[in-house]
């Protein structure tokens, strides 16, 4: 099978990639630096510049499944600059895609999008899964919204279409835990706010797995990518600490005072929101880090 990927340096795409060409298939990445265009075995580079809308037309040639990872992170300040380009990186880009098949011959039958939990409301008793169709009316909650409508439009080309709406991923190799971990192992590690705000998180493993999974069985609609069991603020710090063999001594930094530090940016510290992969489950995909103990276990050595 041959793999269009975008964001395929990502944290997720180079997971995703590394366990592709495992197995055997063909991985076509795009890439804004010309530099970073490398063509080795089963791993081809092709330019794009979707802010320009310029795309290598090369880059379909053969290809069956697009997965769409590219988009700017969500973890820099949020200036009013910066919120076009969070929502510009997703829908610019997913729009050049679409452009580039409608107008050209191709053989692509799947486009998978990433996508966020941050669409789902906070809430303290409200347990979302995919069946879910309450939306936040925040800034991420939006952002999400314009990501899927730009996902869905493949849908008028006759293809499957598939959002992985993606929690916290918890990885060794960057990402929010490394940051959590940082004051834990310098003694000065607390939790946010009450502590009792559901965080929904999922081990890099096991989405890179689920992306595959999804690719192998040609499933298509939304699905949550969260492990089956989320935790609290303080459960997971405190859980990091132990592991870390680390004391909790500082009292929890109030929601105020992230603000002043990170800007609207700080909501992500304290969102509460408990979310269940219930496709996934029904689909028939195993996770193998489905408990924070188990992720924990394997990330912090």
């Amino acid at each position: 099978m041959k793999v269009l990927i975008t964001g395929a340096t990502g944290l997720i795409g180079q997971e995703l990639v590394e366990l592709l060409i495992q197995n055997n298939h063909t991985i076509h990445y795009l890439t804004t630096s010309p530099l970073k265009i490398h063509n080795e075995p089963n791993y081809y580079g092709f330019y794009w510049n979707p802010q320009e809308g310029k795309i290598d037309e090369n880059c379909i040639e053969g290809v069956d499944v697009i997965v769409h990872l590219a988009g700017a992170s969500i973890s820099k300040r949020w200036t009013k600059s910066y919120k076009e380009e969070l929502i510009e990186s997703r829908v610019l880009s997913a729009n050049l895609l679409y452009s580039l098949l409608k107008k050209n011959p191709n053989q692509v039958k799947h486009f998978i999008s990433a996508s966020g939990t941050a669409i789902y409301p906070d809430s303290s008793n409200t347990i979302y899964d995919e069946s879910s169709t309450e939306i936040d009316d925040s800034f991420l909650g939006r952002v999400v919204v314009k990501w899927e409508e730009s996902a869905d439009q493949f849908n008028l080309l006759n293809l499957k279409v598939t959002k992985l709406r993606t929690g916290i991923v918890f990885s060794e190799k960057g990402g929010a835990l490394l940051e959590m971990i940082k004051p834990i192992k310098m003694y000065i590690g607390s939790g946010f706010g009450s502590g009792k705000q559901m965080q929904s998180w999922i081990h890099l493993h096991d989405v890179a797995n689920l992306y595959y999974f999804v690719i192998q069985n040609q499933i298509q609609g939304i699905i949550n990518a969260v492990s089956p069991h989320p935790v609290s603020n303080q459960n997971l710090i405190k859980t990091i600490a132990s592991y870390l063999n680390r004391p909790l001594f500082l009292p929890n930094i109030p929601q105020f005072v992230m603000k002043l530090a990170l800007g609207e940016m700080s909501i992500l510290l304290f969102n509460n929101k408990k979310i269940l992969p219930k496709r996934a489950t029904e689909i028939g995909f195993k996770f193998q880090y489905s408990t924070i103990d188990e992720a924990l276990k394997n990330i912090i050595k």
